[in-house]
């Protein structure tokens, strides 16, 4: 993961069931807590679009991305 923010945020959503529900009907409501780029915004909405990041386990999340294609 590129940065410290970006690697937050992904702890957050998977440790915390309120965050990981907000994340689910409000992505972006989420996001906007996070001094996020653009680019790994969209690589945020992406992974979810893809496979439901907040509801995916890190087996799927490590078996769909190398950590080099998610985040760069």
């Amino acid at each position: 993961m590129k940065s410290q923010a970006l690697q937050d945020l992904v702890k957050k959503i998977f440790n915390d069931d309120k965050v990981k529900q907000q994340f689910i009907s409000n992505p972006d409501s989420v996001i906007s807590q996070y001094p996020l780029t653009e680019h790994e915004k969209k690589a945020i909405l992406s992974a979810h679009a893809k496979i439901g990041l907040a509801t995916s386990n890190s087996g799927q999340l490590e078996a769909t991305y190398s950590p080099d294609t998610m985040w760069s």
